[in-house]
Formats: structure tokens, C-alpha cells, sequence
């Protein structure tokens, strides 16, 4: 099997006929041109498969040191070996520091030329792993990514979709389990910053006295147990996004050490005296709303207006139950896949029950029943039976008649209905929530056709 794509360019046929069957030999298949014009133009037709471009450095239509740009922007994932019969020092700096791999000497040993080429093709395979992984991720946690075509979801992808390609600090708010950390994640794969890191701290999983020395880190000395220099995670994503997840939860002295972030970009870490400088995005998600938060003084306002510079409501699944059965499609083969079993779909009754749940934990909540289910499922559909006790016992929606009749009967019904599906279906446990004997439930449950 050949080991890769080469592409030769000189201008002495004997030479170049010469290393093209010494590199045949290592199995590499070797691409000839005579010039730099063919030798682009060879190189536009296979930038996919060249790993590397062995150029002479004197060639009759131009000068390698100035054509290695033009080989990197045709092919930026190849490296470039260039070669001369007469190298120089200053020659050799420049190459390297433009970008080439390495600078031969014409004349040289032909292992050592192919202990180069072997080293640089196996750069170029590692380069391309990388970009295959990179693309792979971005796809994952892009705008096309996310799962759904209701109104609510859509206007809220537009929002951020507006967002992403500047520098401008996001907040997103919206409850638990929504997939705020989707949509910071779908932004920053949108932004200029995505070949950059993308960090994300949750607030409330710190105990809050260490929370302030993740973000910023801390010298050596600073406290007892600060053995050594720590970089905080505000340096991890210096050039990227720093994604805060339930930034409500920061205590005010935290909140003040942040807001001179968002303002200079500056920061100073724990036992140092010295400013560390930082170009770090921030996105930023709370459940909370930090408008009321900051009025009744749990959070500082200008914190939370320097936040706010644009806000994304990310809609709870009970806003948007029209996506409910596209996602339930979609984690249930997540699943499949997962559990290495064949499952088909989900029954009518499956989805009529789903849409109807009171979905108080959001798209992470539906995801963990699927997943339940798709463990339970004995045969390749999904049943009732594969879900878990609370959906058996789902109130039936309220008639136009009813949800206008305040009457104390119709109260007591709805009422009866509610705890019966908060409780699962257990009627003793429901029985003491309402303050009523498990025998005057039963007599209810049949009375108003519960």
C-alpha cells in the first residue's frame, strides 16, 4: 500500500527521475514537475492528497524561499521540504521561520533525505487527523446541530446566530437542562475563535471558596497548599471562550474581580501583585432572572448590564413540545446506537405521552427517559410499558368546557389529577398528599372517571 502523495518539482530531469524511484521504492507515490508553474498547477489538482512538496530551491520560472507561501496557501495542510545545491545559512533561517519543514542540501545521503520526508509526511497525516477532528467537532455543536423546528427555537438560534461572529459578550438565559451550554458551544463554533479553546465552568459545582481561584489561579505561596503557579481558567481559554454556566451563582466579591475582566481584559491572580492580560470571549448562562437578582441586590448591576450586551432566551421544552417526538427520534438511535441494539421507533401512545409530560427538566430530562427506555425496550419499538411510572398515569388535557369551570367539583377533579400524576400513580402516597383516606381516593378516582 503506498504510504502517501509527494509532489517533486525540479527542473534537472535526471535528479528528479532519480529521487522520484527512490521514493517510489518506500512505497510513496511521487507527482514530477519541471517547473513551479506545473508544479502549482499539479498541486491545485491534488491539495486533498499531497502530504508533502519537495521543491528545488532554484528553479527556472521562480525563487522556492518566495513561492513556500504560495505552496502553504494551495495546500496548507502539506509540508515543504526545500532543496538547494548551494544552502546558506541565512537561506535555511528563512525558510524555517516561513514555514517550511526542512532545508536539504542537494548531494545529501538518500536515507537522510527519506528519514526527512518520512518525518514530515507523518506531520502532514497528523495535521489531517487533526482537521478531520476539528471539522467532526463542529459539526457536532454547530446551529445545524440542534434539533428542532419550532418558533421558539428558531428565533432563539437567530439571536445567537447574529451573535457568534463578533466578540460581544452573551447571555443566555433559560431553565435547567434546556442546552445552554449547546447554544455557547454552536457560538463559539461560529466565531472567529473556534481553532481556539473553548472552556466551560459550571459556578454552582465549586464550593465558593475555590471558585475564585479556578477562574484566576494563584501563585505559588498564596495560601497554604499553593505548592506551585497555577493558571486559572480564564488563561486556559486566552484566545477562545470562556463559557460561565450559572454565573449567578459567583459570590459579589468574584463578581467584581470578573467585571473588571469583561471592562480591561485584565486580571490579577491570587498572591501576585502584577495585572495578567487575557483576550478571552465570555458567554455567560443563568437560570435565574439577574435583572430581579441585581434589584433586590444579589447581584451587581453593573455586572449584569455588562453581561447583558446581548441576551438569548433559550426556550424550555415545554415552550417548544412540537420538537419533542423529532427529539425523542433522535436520542432514541443515540441510544441504539449506544446499546448496540435495533430499535425502530417509538408507538403513536409513546409520543402522544410525551408530548403531553410536563417536561420541568427540559431536554435533559427527556433525554434520560429515552435512555431509560431504549435499556427497558424488549422488543425493536418503543411501548408505554419501556417508560417510566409517572407517564402511565398522565392527566388528560382539561375540555374547553372544564378549563373554564371553576366549580368546586371541577377543582377537586383537576386537583385529583394533578397529584395522581405528580405521585406517579401511587394512590396511598397520594391519598396523604391530598388529606383524604386511600378508600374516599378510590371512590373519587371512579366518580370523576380518573
Amino acid at each position: 500500500m503506498p504510504t502517501g502523495t509527494l509532489l517533486l518539482i525540479d527542473d534537472e530531469t535526471s535528479l528528479r527521475q532519480m529521487l522520484a524511484r527512490v521514493l517510489e521504492l518506500e512505497d510513496y507515490t511521487v507527482l514530477q514537475a519541471p517547473d513551479a508553474r506545473r508544479g502549482l498547477e499539479l498541486l491545485r489538482q491534488h491539495a486533498e492528497d499531497v502530504l508533502v512538496v519537495l521543491s528545488d530551491v532554484k528553479l527556472p520560472d521562480g525563487y522556492g524561499l518566495d513561492l513556500l507561501p504560495r505552496y502553504k496557501q494551495v495546500a496548507p495542510l502539506a509540508e515543504v521540504i526545500l532543496m538547494t545545491a548551494y544552502g546558506t545559512i541565512p537561506d535555511g533561517v528563512r525558510a524555517m521561520k516561513e514555514g517550511a519543514f526542512d532545508y536539504l542540501t542537494k548531494g545529501d545521503s538518500d536515507d537522510q533525505l527519506l528519514v526527512v520526508v518520512d518525518r514530515a509526511a507523518e506531520k502532514a497525516r497528523l495535521q489531517r487527523r487533526v482537521a478531520d477532528l476539528e471539522k467532526k467537532v463542529g459539526a457536532q455543536y454547530s446551529f445545524d446541530s440542534m434539533i428542532g423546528r419550532s418558533q421558539a427555537l428558531l428565533q432563539a438560534r437567530k439571536l445567537a446566530e447574529r451573535a457568534a461572529p463578533t466578540d460581544s459578550t452573551v447571555l443566555l438565559e433559560g431553565p435547567t437542562g434546556a442546552g445552554k451550554e449547546l447554544f455557547a458551544q454552536a457560538i463559539h463554533q461560529a466565531s472567529p475563535r473556534r481553532s481556539k479553546p473553548f472552556v466551560a465552568v459550571n459556578c454552582s459545582a465549586f464550593p465558593k471558596d475555590l471558585l475564585e481561584s479556578e477562574l484566576f489561579g494563584y501563585k505559588k505561596g498564596a495560601f497554604t497548599g499553593a505548592l506551585t503557579d497555577k493558571k486559572g481558567l480564564l488563561e486556559e481559554a486566552n484566545g477562545g471562550t470562556l463559557f460561565l454556566d450559572e454565573i449567578g451563582e459567583l459570590e459579589l466579591n468574584v463578581q467584581a474581580k470578573f467585571l473588571r475582566v469583561l471592562e480591561t481584559q485584565q486580571f490579577t491572580k491570587l498572591g501576585d501583585t502584577k495585572p495578567t492580560s487575557v483576550n478571552v470571549r465570555i458567554v455567560a448562562a443563568t437560570n435565574r432572572n439577574l435583572r430581579q437578582e441585581a434589584e433586590a441586590g444579589h447581584f451587581r448591576p453593573d455586572l449584569y448590564y455588562r453581561l447583558a450586551v446581548f441576551t438569548v432566551p433559550v426556550p424550555g421544552l415545554n415552550e417548544r413540545r412540537e420538537d419533542v417526538p423529532l427529539l425523542a427520534e433522535y436520542f432514541l438511535q443515540f441510544f441504539a446506537g449506544k446499546l448496540r441494539r435495533r430499535l425502530r421507533g417509538l408507538e403513536p401512545e409513546v409520543l402522544e405521552q410525551l408530548r403531553r409530560h410536563d417536561w420541568r427538566g427540559n431536554v435533559r430530562e427527556l433525554k434520560n427517559v429515552l435512555e431509560r427506555a431504549a435499556i427497558l425496550a424488549d422488543g425493536d419499538t418503543l411501548t408505554t410499558d419501556d417508560l417510566p411510572a409517572e407517564f402511565h398515569y398522565l392527566p388528560a388535557a382539561p375540555t374547553t368546557d372544564e378549563a373554564s369551570d371553576n366549580s368546586l367539583r371541577t377543582l377537586e377533579k383537576r386537583q385529583i389529577r394533578q397529584v395522581l400524576h405528580d405521585t406517579g400513580g401511587n394512590k396511598m402516597e397520594a391519598a396523604r398528599q391530598l388529606g383524604i383516606g386511600t378508600k374516599t381516593l378510590y371512590r373519587k378516582i371512579q366518580e370523576y372517571g380518573l
